[in-house]
């Protein structure tokens, strides 16, 4: 099989964004899709920034190193973006104009008759891909990668029909994926409405039903700061639960990395059925999910506090009470420090606790769980086909040209 040099297919894009005409930059996350930039730009000359049309790519090359990825992500909105102008923007070369890299200061033709921007992106999204980016990176701290090294890179370019081919059998997984993610935010949402039902709307504290009473999250729960290491996508020790993989509807175990620990601490940090982790710092702080069914062995980050809950009939009760915007808003306004204002387990414990009576809660956790096991069912199907997304991503490397 033949591989390409991707430079022979690419061209780099530098429009700026001179009329402001779009004033919220955006980043890169792990997982290669572009997200709202948690830089702060209070104060920064956005006119600089480089502007990202549709079928155009955008990357950081300067940590690749450091993170072992290379965070890239192709625009697929109608109306452009703008990312930070040290991202390297870059374009597929139209067939009219293919040849030498040149500069484009305009938004090129969205088609190509030889390469597809959805089947390059999915071959940025290959591990293999990001493992072989590593040996591109130069000797800094942090392990940056110049555009040219970029540019070196090879890939297989079968005919343009072969490439529609794969790229829908991958949309296909992707559309699965996202309808069951649509389902497990109905049936979240669902939960939340109950436990509002049950617990919030109607209640008055001041005169409480006979055998309710008002208390501490402190008092039913115990708190827990992260484990201290870096994560690997090399697997030397159980998974390692970040920020990163708590903000969406629900986790994806197999894209969780990897942690190095030894056995005592594995036991210290290790993250058990019903536990609770919290976001403690950045633009997610407050932002809490309960482990609610079967885990793989993993354990928790530094920059989450785990909940523990004490007693078993309060579980479910207290790990949607927690997953709520009050919650979020609690801990938003009682953060602390200066440089990087961070939650404070000391203080999560004294968010006030409305306790129900027990009988109250059998019949909220029956209810709950039936719900949850939908969610379930969902996510375990998503794990599958995320699996297969993968698959069809490997095989991209073994193609017959």
């Amino acid at each position: 099989m033949e591989f390409k040099r991707l430079g022979d297919y690419i061209r780099e894009v530098n429009v700026r964004n001179r009329d402001l005409k779009v004033t919220n930059p955006m980043g890169i996350n792990i997982e290669k899709y572009f997200m709202p930039s948690v830089a702060n730009v209070i104060g920064t000359d956005l006119s600089a920034y480089k502007m990202v049309f549709k079928n155009q790519f955008a990357c950081n090359l300067m940590h690749v190193g450091r993170d072992e990825k290379i965070p890239i992500a192709m625009h697929t909105g109608e109306n452009p973006i703008i990312v930070s102008p040290a991202y390297f923007v870059f374009e597929i070369i139209p067939v009219e104009t293919h040849g030498p890299n040149v500069e484009t200061h305009g938004r090129a033709s969205l088609q190509t008759n030889e390469l597809l921007p959805e089947y390059l992106m999915m071959w940025f999204r290959r591990a293999e891909f990001d493992r072989n980016a590593w040996f591109y990176t130069d000797a800094d701290v942090r392990g940056g990668m110049d555009k040219r090294a970029l540019m070196d890179m090879r890939l297989p370019v079968p005919d343009i029909d072969r490439q529609r081919e794969i790229v829908s059998e991958y949309e296909t997984l992707t559309n699965r994926i996202r309808l069951n993610e649509q389902t497990i935010a109905k049936l979240e949402e669902t939960a939340q409405t109950l436990y509002r039902k049950m617990f919030v709307d109607g209640i008055d504290k001041e005169n409480l039903p006979e055998g309710w009473r008002m208390g501490t999250l402190g008092e039913v729960c115990e708190t827990q700061y992260g484990y201290t290491e870096t994560a690997t996508t090399e697997k030397v020790g159980p998974k390692f639960l970040r920020i990163t993989d708590i903000v969406n509807n629900s986790i994806n175990w197999s894209k969780v990395p990897y942690c190095p620990i030894s056995d005592n601490d594995y036991k210290k940090y290790k993250l058990e059925l019903g536990d609770i982790v919290v976001s403690r710092t950045g633009a997610n702080i407050g932002w809490a999910k309960q482990i609610k069914d079967k885990i793989p062995d993993a354990v928790f980050a530094s920059f989450l506090i785990r909940i523990k809950i004490k007693i078993t009939d309060l579980q479910w009760y207290v790990g949607y009470l927690v997953e709520s915007l009050d919650f979020k808003t609690f801990v938003a306004a009682n953060q602390q420090g200066s440089a990087q204002p961070q939650a404070n387990a000391n203080v999560l414990v004294k968010y006030p606790l409305l306790i129900p009576q027990i009988e109250y809660l059998h019949q909220f956790n029956i209810q709950i769980r039936t719900l949850y096991n939908n969610i379930c069912l969902k996510e375990q199907e998503n794990e599958k086909l995320t699996e297969l997304q993968s698959l069809l991503l490997a095989k991209m490397g073994q193609e017959k040209i």
